[in-house]
C-alpha cells in the first residue's frame, strides 16, 4: 500500500491530460482547526464546507470524472447532539444551495450510505438532488453520508445472499466484480486516488472494498485548510507512482 505525506513544498507540477479518474477524500480535522482558533467545532465544520464547495467545483473544472467525499460517518453519530445537528444544517443549506445552481454548474451528485435516519427534509433534499442531477454528464460527486465500509458490506452480503434464496443467483458465481454491483458505488469505478488530511494515517472505515489497490496521500494540512495547490501535491503524488496491480 504505497503511502506518501507531506506538508508543504515547492509548486508541484500536474500532468493535467493524466488525471486520477476518481479521487476520494475524507474531510478531516474541522474540529482542531476550530480548536487551534480558540472557535467552538461548528465553526469548523462551516469552515470545511466551504472547502468542499471550493475542492467540488475546481474538480469540475480540472475534468476529473469522480470525485467522493466523507462527509458524515456511521460512527458520527455519537458526537455531542449540538454537532450532529450543525453538520445536518450545513448539509440542508448546502443542498438547497446546490438545487439553485444546478442548472448552471450541472454538477453530478449521489449518495452513498443509509439516508433513513435523516430527517424527511433531508431524505427528500438528497432525492431531489439526484433527480435534477441524473441527466447531466461530466464529474460526479459523491457524498457519503451515514456511510461505513463494514456496514456498506454487510449490507452487500445480505443482498447477495437474499438474491441466492430467492435463486436469482447461485453462491458459486460470485466474484469480485458481481459483488461490487451491492455495494453503494456500484456502477462507479473504484478510486485512484484517496486523500485524508489531518495528520491521520488510517481508512477510518472508509471505501473499504472499493480502496484496495487506491494509492494513498497523507498531509498535515486540516482539512478547511486544504487547497486546490494541496490537491495538486497530492495529484502530483499519485502520477509518480507506478500502479501495478499486483503484477510486475
Amino acid at each position: 500500500m504505497p503511502i506518501f505525506r507531506t506538508n508543504a513544498g515547492k509548486e508541484p507540477q500536474v500532468d493535467m491530460a493524466n488525471l486520477p479518474r476518481h479521487i476520494a477524500i475524507i474531510m478531516d480535522g474541522n474540529g482542531r482547526w476550530a480548536k487551534k482558533r480558540g472557535l467552538p467545532r461548528t465553526a469548523g465544520h462551516a469552515a470545511g464546507a466551504e472547502t468542499f464547495r471550493t475542492i467540488a467545483t475546481y474538480c469540475k473544472e480540472i475534468g476529473l470524472d469522480y470525485l467522493t467525499v466523507y462527509a458524515f460517518s456511521t460512527e458520527n453519530w455519537k458526537r455531542p447532539a449540538e454537532e450532529v445537528g450543525a453538520i445536518m444544517g450545513l448539509l440542508k443549506k448546502y443542498l438547497l444551495e446546490a438545487i439553485g445552481k444546478m442548472e448552471r454548474d450541472k454538477v453530478k451528485m449521489e449518495f452513498f450510505g443509509d439516508l433513513s435516519p435523516l430527517t424527511p427534509e433531508l431524505r427528500e433534499l438528497c432525492e431531489r438532488t439526484r433527480e435534477i442531477s441524473k441527466g447531466y454528464d461530466g464529474c460526479q460527486v459523491n457524498i457519503c453520508l451515514n456511510y461505513g465500509g463494514r456496514d456498506e458490506l454487510i449490507r452487500a452480503a445480505r443482498a447477495f445472499a437474499q438474491d441466492c434464496v430467492d435463486g436469482k443467483c447461485n453462491p458459486q458465481s460470485l466474484e469480485p466484480d458481481r459483488f461490487g454491483d451491492y455495494l453503494f458505488s456500484a456502477g462507479i469505478p473504484d478510486p485512484d486516488l484517496v486523500i485524508r488530511p489531518s495528520g491521520e494515517l488510517r481508512l477510518s472505515n472508509f471505501l473499504l472494498w472499493q480502496s484496495a489497490y487506491a494509492e494513498f496521500y497523507f498531509t498535515d494540512v486540516l482539512w478547511p485548510d486544504f487547497s486546490k495547490q494541496e490537491l495538486h501535491r497530492a495529484i502530483a503524488a499519485y502520477q509518480s507512482r507506478s500502479r501495478r496491480f499486483g503484477g510486475v
